[in-house]
């Protein structure tokens, strides 16, 4: 048995909408796209033009300083559009979905088990993208042989799927990525559950892992602060991470020899008539789900509330999300605000008598409920932050621009994910994931 690590600091935000365990197959999305905004520090090279036809795992971009890096369409058809924004910034990438057709990635599958064959495989097929790396949440660098890979099988965020469900009879594509990620690092594949309940027979029967358990709050399913606390990043360092879901894919690629996208997500939130999972193909358009939101003014979130994106309501699916979220926009403003007693308000702290019912579900919006101020730090980041960095010092150290302060304080370790309670509990309403991500960015340019 796994020793516990129990996470004192944290905090669970109780929304409205949680999914009922019900799966249904989603209508059939007309149209799929691969976003280059999901990949920070992507330049994207185009490989088609509008109008060309593809299948399922046919390279539409690659990386423009790692040309090996290929991101493939999710679904067979033509392209449909390269939708730029600001400076020709490429934001999509469109694809029209027509037939079932796939690029049949069997021939090249490598027959020994050879590191820098599986690499180049991986690569080809596409599936690449879906690994990922710390230092600096990019992704994985090929060149690289990491100390050892993480698979976080909880998500402890607001509304977030149960992995557990997800995962039922999906065993055999689950093991066979593991197999495949585990010939990729020198050291462990570390899979981390919670210990609050059984894990279902996919985790609890993995074969070449070692595992976790983790007890706690949310962030407690962030797999950085699981890095953190089992196998820290230090300077020079990296540790790759997949997310469970992405590890199937790598799965059937290797059973199969097709890139297979499908995925099981959850539309959850106040703003959903019946909160259920939904069964469908990565890039899909959120159009397709739309028959189950209410009628109003909301805002949809591809991922959750705390790290999503928004997106329009014909916008499509994250790459990495798993999860789609609807909430009500933030578009008025209220008498006395915190003066009021605010009995059915949500307070982080003792602001509201709220307090005294801590299992109360809130139905909360985007508003701010406060204006953006002078970044006043009360001591309130470490709270809520379960890794041994000082929060509040690494954003100083950020906002100054002292690298060498951000190595001491724990750059390499952090994302923006990291510091997203930091920034629901700031007073001083700061956009702190985006000061991290500059942080980032900076210590990117620096060691380059």
């Amino acid at each position: 048995m796994s020793k516990v690590i129990k996470l004192k600091k944290g905090l669970n935000i109780r929304l409205k909408g949680k999914a009922e365990k019900i799966l249904v197959k989603a209508e059939t999305s007309d149209r799929y796209a691969v976003k280059p905004t999901d990949f920070h520090g992507l330049i994207p090279k185009m490989l088609v033009k509008e109008g060309d036809t593809v299948k399922a795992g046919t390279p539409l971009f690659a990386d423009k300083n790692r040309p090996e890096v290929l991101f493939a369409s999710p679904v067979s058809g033509t392209v449909e559009a390269v939708v730029r924004g600001d400076k020709r910034r490429i934001l999509e990438v469109v694809v029209k979905a027509e037939g079932q057709l796939s690029e049949n990635f069997s021939a090249a599958k490598p027959s020994s088990p050879d590191r820098n064959a599986l690499t180049e495989y991986l690569l080809a097929s596409g599936v690449w993208p879906f690994i990922r790396q710390r230092p600096y949440a990019i992704i994985a660098n090929p060149q690289d042989t990491p100390k050892s890979i993480f698979i976080s099988c909880f998500d402890s965020a607001p509304l977030a799927p149960d992995y557990d469900y997800v995962f039922q009879n999906l065993d055999a594509d689950f093991q066979a990525g593991i197999d495949t990620l585990a010939q990729l690092t020198s050291g462990k594949v570390h899979l981390c559950i919670h210990s609050g309940y059984p894990p279902t027979a996919a985790f609890a029967n993995a074969a070449n892992v070692e595992v976790h358990e983790f007890d706690g709050p949310h962030p407690a399913g962030n797999v950085g602060v699981q890095i953190h606390h089992i196998d820290a990043v230090n300077k020079g360092e990296t540790v790759w991470y997949v997310n469970p879901q992405d590890v199937l894919v790598i799965g059937r690629l290797m059973k199969k020899g097709v890139y297979d996208v499908s995925k099981t997500i959850v539309l959850s939130g106040s703003e959903v008539k019946t909160p259920r999972y939904y069964k469908v193909t990565g890039g899909c358009r959120i159009s397709a789900l739309a028959d189950n939101i209410k009628v109003g003014n909301h805002r949809c979130i591809s991922g959750n509330v705390l790290t999503g994106s928004q997106i329009a309501p014909d916008g499509y699916l994250g790459f990495y999300d798993s999860q789609v979220t609807v909430i009500p926009e933030g578009d008025y403003y209220e008498m006395l605000g915190w003066v009021a007693p605010g009995f059915g308000k949500y307070s982080a702290g003792r602001t509201f008598f709220s307090w005294l019912t801590p299992n109360r579900e809130y139905d909360l919006n985007t508003n701010l409920h406060g204006g953006r101020r002078a970044l006043v730090f009360t001591g309130q980041y470490e709270k809520v932050f379960p890794m041994d960095i000082y929060p509040e010092h690494l954003v100083k150290a950020i906002l100054a621009g002292e690298i060498e302060k951000m190595e001491q304080l724990g750059i390499y370790e952090v994302a923006e994910e990291d510091f997203a309670l930091c920034e629901f509990v700031c007073t001083s309403k700061t956009d702190v994931q985006a000061i991290i991500r500059d942080g980032i960015n900076m210590m990117m340019k620096e060691m380059a």
